[in-house]
């Protein structure tokens, strides 16, 4: 068993580290971009054997389950249901009284609103935990994809429903590419998949 001193040094590290991520790929330009996807190319770039479709679904499908993963054992989902059944009844609660105009119970309902709003933000800090552990693995990964789809060689399609054969790195709906677009599909359906196997988030 992990000795817990040493489980919370790792959790340090491993949240300063994601941050340090997230935060270097905003501020540190194309050029910490450009590093990072070059370094994540000696591990993923044999994966461009594969069909492109093939290799962004393999990509897309690590990081829903790795996601799914982070969120099954560093969220508190009891917690979570807790909060989100007080609040839904409070609502429920404010809007009747707000009907009946009952001034009375508005009253103490707001006095109630400040510790649900406490519990808001305890829910808050633990959907936002997770954010740095999947960036360790998410964002060089998806680096890495958008350098290869618009390396200057390379014209990678795809056909996709209702739209036929479409370049990758072709804009679907304003900065949304299609390669982006299949990715987030694919990444999403393999989340949920897995979140229903571990039972993630109670569905």
């Amino acid at each position: 068993m992990i000795d817990p001193r040493m489980k919370k040094s790792i959790e340090t590290v491993a949240l300063a580290f994601g941050f340090s991520l997230m935060f270097g790929i905003i501020i540190g330009g194309q050029e910490f971009r450009d590093s990072l996807g070059t370094v994540v190319g000696f591990v993923l770039n044999p994966l461009l054997a594969l069909p492109i479709d093939i290799t962004l679904f393999i990509l897309a499908a690590i990081t829903g389950v790795y996601a799914s993963l982070i969120q099954k054992y560093t969220m508190d989902w009891d917690l979570m249901k807790r909060v989100q059944g007080r609040m839904k009844e409070f609502q429920k609660e404010f809007r009747e009284a707000q009907l009946a105009n009952n001034q009375q119970k508005l009253k103490k309902l707001e006095e109630k609103r400040s510790a649900m709003m406490k519990e808001q933000m305890e829910m808050s800090k633990q959907q936002f935990k997770p954010m740095a552990y999947i960036s360790i693995i998410s964002l060089p990964i998806f680096i890495w994809a958008y350098q290869v789809i618009h390396a200057p060689t390379a014209s990678y399609e795809m056909v996709f429903p209702f739209w036929g054969r479409q370049a990758l790195s072709a804009k679907l709906i304003g900065p949304i590419q299609y390669w982006i677009y299949w990715y987030f599909i694919s990444s999403i359906s393999v989340s949920q998949i897995v979140r229903k196997i571990l039972k993630i988030g109670g569905i």
